[in-house]
């Protein structure tokens, strides 16, 4: 079976065998012609782009193998997911994304040069970029319960030290 667009895309941009000076070469060109397809996006948010894989990839002038990585990118944002893994380029895809857990998405990946684009202005105020912003690193903290010591009183409000109460052992 002939590989995917997708696994020839991950098997280009995530080899362990290409060397490293290559491999950014690839992500310095994707990650700006990712940032060129999202300034298209964003300026009209609500209006679903449709198409064949090799159509959008036409649309905004990049390479398949961009396109599938722009996909494959994307569709955890979108309304309805693509078929990213069997898709080829006459796989039709509906970029229609779902805003704020675009600009979520993006934050959780670290992607400054994304959730900082000036379209997002006109999509969400500032308060409203931070809330999202916020939101989604609250999601992804982890808070350990403060440990309880044997001579701590008792959580369960009895007054009594821990190990006197809920820390005895039955």
């Amino acid at each position: 079976m002939a590989a995917t667009l997708l696994s020839q895309w991950r098997d280009e941009a995530y080899s362990a065998d290409t060397d490293k000076g290559t491999l950014e070469r690839l992500w310095r060109d994707y990650f700006e012609k990712e940032k060129g397809i999202y300034e298209q996006l964003l300026k009209d948010p609500d209006k679903e782009v449709k198409g064949t894989v090799a159509e959008l990839a036409e649309k905004y002038g990049v390479e398949l193998k961009i396109m599938a990585g722009f996909l494959d990118g994307i569709n955890d944002s979108l309304v309805k997911p693509n078929p990213i893994e069997e898709m080829d380029e006459n796989t039709k895809v509906s970029l229609k994304f779902d805003k704020e857990l675009l600009y979520k998405n993006m934050v959780a990946a670290g992607a400054d040069w994304l959730y900082g684009l000036p379209e997002w202005n006109d999509i969400f105020d500032e308060e409203k970029q931070k809330e999202l912003y916020k939101e989604q690193k609250r999601s992804t903290t982890v808070v350990n319960e403060a440990k309880i010591y044997p001579n701590d009183p008792c959580p369960c409000g009895s007054g009594k030290k821990y190990k006197k109460c809920c820390g005895r052992n039955k």
